[in-house]
């Protein structure tokens, strides 16, 4: 029994043996079985998240699985030496696959990554995947590829040089003139040469301009006449800043304010700023469990932080931004917010042709003709206007401010959408230097008027032809000249008048009593027959913007003035003595009551000559001018004739059967007031019907 236990012992540790070889070859801890359990791991949380990854990724997980396989190969084969000098190769198929990847996104096949790549599946996309395509070409032929660009390079520069000096002296003026005309500046230079100019290729904009031709057989001038804006950018971090000092500055006087939103204009910058709350703590004292006394302070009320604290803080603002003078606006119109506008350290300009093409102005252009560009205001935003419902502009502003530059965009724009037929301009510039540069033009009814008293005769001629035109109006039946343009042919309609006057002051020291009689007579009555008046003043003191012609002109312009009286005069309350110059102004439409600041339009006088030679080529139309010194006298002392009272015929009556009578005698018998029977008494010593006495009161 021994033996037998004995034997069966080794054969029973021998069993036990092979089987604990077995585990060790299949055991959990071998490599093989841990990639095993890594790939099903894998594959059941791609079965799971499936759609998930697929919406991530798309069918670019293909890429993603040939990048990861070649990186475990290099991993595995020990081949990361390979980077250092297949860098460029590496980064190109890098860049390569993004392409690939975001071409799959323009199919809907690249998922959210894909979409991230392309941006959005248009023009932008196109160019980042063709910038990818080209970056992994660069990197992987370097040389050859910088040594192409300095080939193209120099053949550019070749041509440049070989160009002769007549196609570049003609290259400016040559773009203001239109189709089939050549500029006096090109016929000058080449018989300065005395060479025959070479035949050259239109500008881009010529070859590509289709004339719109109006009714009348004119053509309207292009867009591409402008010059494009020229943008400035301004530092962000800078902006931060200022809104971080407005609070820091309002906050140590003690009012809790916040910025909540910012508006980048071209000249000053708008901190839309909201005030906080006033709060006011009680301290209570409470006896702890322990005996001791405890002090806690509870709020007992709180009220918003009233706008009068924040606008008397204007002077201290500006000294904490290191700025020249602030505005503050209060309240923003339509928003709950305070605008504090603070002058930007770069100044910007605003093109005439930024406005325009802008949605809000053609919006307007749309459905009036006399739509014009005014410029952009505090946040940027494209300012513009329609002069039939204004109807009347008046714009005052010190010398050097940009008001004589605001009237040329205005007119500018005008000519831009307007032919001859449609509208005509009387100009008036006692200066002789602003606005005699439009002289030539089809679109004037005369030449400037550059001479004090023939601009009053100009203006009784726009008084008569105002009258005219109500007349022409009752015999067709018309209120107003849109009604009597309706169903008009081109040549029978009637254009619309546009009186743009330079420097009011020099005219109201001319004739002060005529002057302001007729402009408030035309201001009153002359907007239903399409007159309207553009007057501009350095000097808005209150003998030249009297309160007849401030009535009868709602809207107005304020450049920079040289004191709160000025602004009072032209606007009814101080801002415009802070503006900055060059352009920056106050907008104050009919229909509000406060004023808008606007960065005003600038027109270059290239732009200007481009504009009036395109408009003076066309002389295929003859357009007759009008006279001013046809225009009858006025009566002695350049008052108006008032109209003969209704009285008269009575009083004429009363003269002929009583032989004498006096101003107290036709107040009884007519019962009127002792002022119009002297006037009634004035009046019939001019007929002779009575004797040329002092009146005189009978009992």
């Amino acid at each position: 029994m021994s033996k037998a236990r004995s034997t069966s012992k080794p054969r029973r540790k021998a069993k036990e043996r092979r089987p604990a070889s077995k585990s060790k070859r299949f055991s959990i801890a071998s490599p093989a079985v841990r990639r095993l359990i890594l790939v099903a791991v894998m594959v059941a949380l791609l079965c799971v998240l499936w759609e998930r990854v697929f919406t991530l990724f798309g069918w670019g997980l293909i890429i993603v699985a040939i990048a990861l396989g070649l990186l475990i190969w290099a991993i595995r084969g020990g081949q990361l030496s390979v980077v250092k000098g297949w860098w460029n190769w590496i980064l190109a198929g890098i860049c390569l696959a993004l392409a690939a990847w975001g071409i799959l996104a323009f199919f809907a096949l690249g998922g959210r990554i894909g979409q991230g790549i392309i941006g959005a599946p248009g023009a932008v996309g196109g160019l980042r995947v063709a910038g990818l395509v080209l970056l992994g070409i660069v990197l992987v032929i370097p040389g050859q590829f910088w040594g192409g660009v300095k080939k193209s390079w120099r053949v550019l520069a070749g041509v440049a040089r070989l160009r002769p000096r007549s196609i570049a002296s003609q290259g400016t003026h040559f773009d203001a003139a239109p189709p089939g005309v050549v500029s006096p500046e090109a016929e000058a230079t080449s018989e300065a040469e005395a060479k025959p100019a070479p035949v050259t290729t239109p500008p881009a904009w010529r070859s590509q301009y289709q004339p719109i031709l109006t009714p009348g057989g004119w053509q309207l001038p292009p867009i591409d006449i402008l010059d494009r804006p020229a943008e400035v950018k301004l530092d962000k971090e800078d902006i931060d800043q200022r809104a971080r000092l407005i609070e820091e500055a309002l906050a140590s006087y003690g009012v809790e304010t916040r910025v909540v939103q910012i508006n980048i204009g071209p000249t000053v910058t708008q901190f839309g700023v909201e005030p906080g709350w006033d709060k006011k703590y009680k301290e209570i004292r409470e006896r702890g469990r322990d005996g001791s006394y405890e002090t806690r302070t509870e709020e007992v009320s709180r009220t918003r932080v009233r706008v009068e604290r924040i606008t008397s803080l204007a002077s201290d603002l500006a000294l904490a931004l290191a700025a020249p003078s602030i505005r503050i606006e209060a309240p923003v119109p339509g928003k709950p917010v305070v605008g504090i506008e603070v002058p930007n350290t770069v100044f910007g300009s605003v093109a005439l042709r930024s406005v325009i093409e802008t949605a809000a102005f053609q919006k307007i252009q749309a459905r009036s003709k006399l739509a014009i560009a005014l410029g952009k205001g505090a946040g940027g935003e494209a300012v513009a206007g329609d002069l039939t419902r204004m109807p009347h502009l008046l714009i005052a502003g010190a010398t050097g401010s940009g008001k004589t530059v605001c009237l040329n965009s205005i007119v500018c724009c005008l000519l831009l959408h307007n032919s001859p037929d449609d509208i005509k301009f009387i100009m008036i510039d006692p200066k002789r230097v602003e606005l005699v540069t439009f002289n030539g033009m089809p679109n004037l009814l005369a030449p400037v008027v550059v001479d004090a008293d023939k601009a009053v005769k100009a203006l009784r001629w726009l008084n008569h032809e105002m009258d005219g035109r109500y007349r022409q109006f009752a015999q067709v039946g018309a209120r107003n000249i849109e009604g009597y343009n309706k169903d008009r042919s081109p040549g029978e309609q009637m254009p619309y008048l546009v009186l743009i006057i330079d420097e009011l002051a020099d005219l109201m020291m001319t004739a002060f009593d005529e002057v302001e009689h007729t402009l408030c007579r035309l201001a009153q009555l002359a907007r239903a027959t399409g007159i309207h008046l553009v007057v501009a003043t350095q000097r808005p003191s209150v003998d030249v913007v009297t309160g007849l012609i401030k009535a009868n002109f709602p809207t107005r312009i304020s450049f920079a003035v040289t004191s709160h009286v000025d602004s009072k005069t032209i606007l009814d309350m101080v801002g415009a003595e802070k503006l900055l110059g060059r352009g920056d102004m106050l907008y104050m439409p009919t229909e509000t009551g406060r004023p808008k600041r606007l960065q005003g339009n600038l027109v270059s006088d290239a732009e200007i000559e481009r504009l009036v030679y395109f408009w003076g080529n066309q002389r295929q139309i003859e357009v007759s001018s009008v006279d001013f010194d046809e225009v009858t006298e006025r009566p002695v002392g350049g008052r108006i004739a008032p109209a003969p009272d209704p009285l008269l015929e009575e009083a004429m009556r009363l003269a002929q059967e009583h032989k004498h009578i006096s101003a107290s005698f036709l107040q009884r018998r007519l019962r009127i007031g002792y002022p119009r029977a002297a006037r009634l008494m004035e009046a019939l010593e001019q007929a002779g019907l009575a004797e040329t006495a002092q009146p005189r009161h009978e009992s």
